[in-house]
C-alpha cells in the first residue's frame, strides 16, 4: 500500500477514470451522483493522498454519501469494486492485494442492487452473424402473467421484479372520525364556547355562531407477520409491502413471530429496503423455523397493545394458520386482539388453493375473530388488498363467515 502513496499523479490518470466508472456504479445503483460530485471525487482525494484504501474510501464517502441510506449501498460498492480483479486493476497498482479465499459471507445490504450496477456497466460485443431476438419477458403478457404468479413458484427474477412492483403500490387510507373535536367554517354542531367569545368582542349586538366538527386522523396499521418455514415464501415480500407502507405513512408498527414475538418497527424505519430487511433479519433469532401463534399473540397482547392499539387501528395478521399451540388460548387471544382494533384483516397464502377448505383447527379458531379472509400470494393479492383497505369495504367473497358456515370437521392443525 505505500507504494500507493505518490497520489493520482503516479497512476497516470488511470484513478480519474475510475472513479469516474465507480460514480457510473453508485448512480446506477440509486445514488444521487452527478458530473459536480465526480468533479469534488477528484479533487478530494487529491487533497487527501491515497496511501491507504481507508483513505480513498472516506475520502469518495465524503462526497457521494449525502444521507444516511446511501452508506449501505456505497459500502457494499466500494467493497465490490476492490474485490473485483478486473476493477482492481485499474486502480493504483498494490492498491487492492488478491485476497485468500473466503468462506462464504451472509447476505449483505444493497448487495443484489449493487451487483445488478456493476452487471450492467459491461459492455459485452455482440456476434455479428447472431439472429435478431426478442425479449418479451416482461411485455404485456409477462406482466399479466406476473401479476397472477405464486410468490412460491417465481424465480429470482421474477421475484426482483414482483419485490419492485409491491414498492410501487399505493396505499391511501381513508381518514377516520375521532372523538376530538376541531373548529370548522360551517357545519350542524355549534362551538358554544367560541360563539360566546365572539358575541362578547362585538358588544352582544350580534351573535355569529361558531362551528365545530370532529377531527379526522388516518388510522395507525399494525402488521403481525408469520416467519416460520411454512410462511418462507412469501414473509420477505410483505416484509417489502411493510417497508413501502411505513415510508408513506406515519403509524406503521410491524411485528414479526415464529416461536417468539419480535419487534422490528425500528428496523423497518430504514430508507434503504435492503439495509432494512438486513437489520431484520439480525434481529430475529427464530426465522424460518417454528410456529406459536398463540404464544406470540399473548405477548403482543401483554407488552404492546397498549403502546401500539391507540386510535383505533387497521390490524393486519400474516399467517397461513397452521397452529401447534392449543385451540383455546388461541380464540382467547384472537379474541382480545380483534377487540382492540378497528378492523382486523387475515391474510393466508393458503387460499391460493381453490379447493381451500377450513379443516385444521387452528384456522377455524381464528376466522370467528377476524373482519375479513384474503390471500397474499401474487401481487394481484397484494393490489387487491390496497383497494379494499382505501375504500374501507372488504366484500362478500373476502367474509369469513363464509368459511364458518361449511361443515366443521375436527383435524389436528
Amino acid at each position: 500500500m505505500s507504494d500507493a502513496a505518490a497520489g493520482p499523479a503516479a497512476d497516470g490518470g488511470r484513478l480519474v477514470d475510475n472513479i469516474v466508472h465507480f460514480a457510473r456504479v453508485l448512480r446506477q445503483a440509486g445514488l444521487p451522483v452527478g458530473p459536480a460530485a465526480v468533479v469534488d471525487a477528484v479533487k478530494a482525494v487529491e487533497a487527501a493522498g491515497i496511501a491507504r484504501r481507508e483513505d480513498l474510501y472516506w475520502a469518495l464517502h465524503a462526497v457521494f454519501v449525502m444521507k444516511r441510506e446511501h452508506h449501505a449501498v456505497f459500502d457494499e460498492a466500494f467493497r465490490v469494486f476492490w474485490r473485483a480483479r478486473g476493477i482492481a486493476e485499474k486502480m493504483v497498482a498494490l492498491l487492492s492485494p488478491v485476497a485468500a479465499p473466503r468462506a462464504p459471507e451472509p447476505p449483505r445490504a444493497a448487495q443484489n442492487r449493487v451487483a445488478e450496477a456493476f452487471g450492467s456497466r459491461r459492455q459485452v460485443p455482440e456476434p455479428k452473424d447472431r439472429p435478431t431476438e426478442i425479449e418479451a419477458t416482461f411485455t404485456v403478457s409477462g406482466a399479466e402473467l406476473l401479476q397472477r404468479k405464486d410468490f412460491a413458484q417465481m424465480s429470482a427474477t421474477e421475484i426482483r421484479a414482483a419485490l419492485a412492483a409491491v414498492r410501487r403500490l399505493a396505499l391511501a387510507l381513508p381518514p377516520v372520525e375521532t372523538r376530538r373535536l376541531v373548529a370548522a367554517p360551517r357545519g350542524r354542531m355549534v362551538d358554544p364556547r367560541r360563539t360566546f367569545r365572539a358575541t362578547l368582542r362585538s358588544g352582544g349586538q350580534l351573535i355569529p355562531l361558531a362551528f365545530r366538527r370532529r377531527a379526522e386522523v388516518v388510522p395507525p396499521v399494525v402488521a403481525l407477520l408469520d416467519i416460520s418455514g411454512s410462511m418462507g415464501q412469501y414473509s420477505r415480500v410483505v416484509l417489502h409491502f411493510l417497508h413501502a407502507l411505513t415510508e408513506t405513512h406515519r403509524h406503521v408498527s410491524t411485528f414479526v413471530f415464529g416461536t417468539r414475538l419480535t419487534n422490528v418497527t425500528r428496523q423497518l424505519a430504514r430508507k434503504d429496503p435492503d439495509e432494512a430487511l438486513a437489520l431484520c433479519s439480525g434481529a430475529v433469532a427464530d426465522w424460518a423455523g417454528g410456529t406459536r401463534i398463540a404464544t406470540a399473540l399473548h405477548d403482543f397482547n401483554r407488552l404492546w397493545s397498549r403502546r401500539v392499539m391507540h386510535g383505533g387501528p387497521i390490524v393486519l395478521l400474516v399467517t397461513d394458520g397452521l397452529e401447534r399451540d392449543s385451540d383455546e388460548d388461541l380464540a382467547r387471544e384472537m379474541d382480545r386482539l380483534h377487540r382492540s382494533c378497528r378492523r382486523l384483516v387475515w391474510l393466508n397464502p393458503l387460499l391460493r388453493f381453490d379447493g381451500f377448505e377450513a379443516k385444521a383447527r387452528g384456522i377455524r379458531a381464528i376466522l370467528p375473530h377476524v373482519d375479513e379472509f384474503r390471500p397474499v400470494h401474487s401481487l394481484d393479492a397484494v393490489a387487491d388488498l390496497c383497494k379494499a383497505l382505501a375504500s374501507g369495504q372488504g366484500g362478500a367473497e373476502h367474509d369469513p363467515r363464509r368459511w364458518l358456515a361449511r361443515p366443521r370437521l375436527d383435524l389436528a392443525g
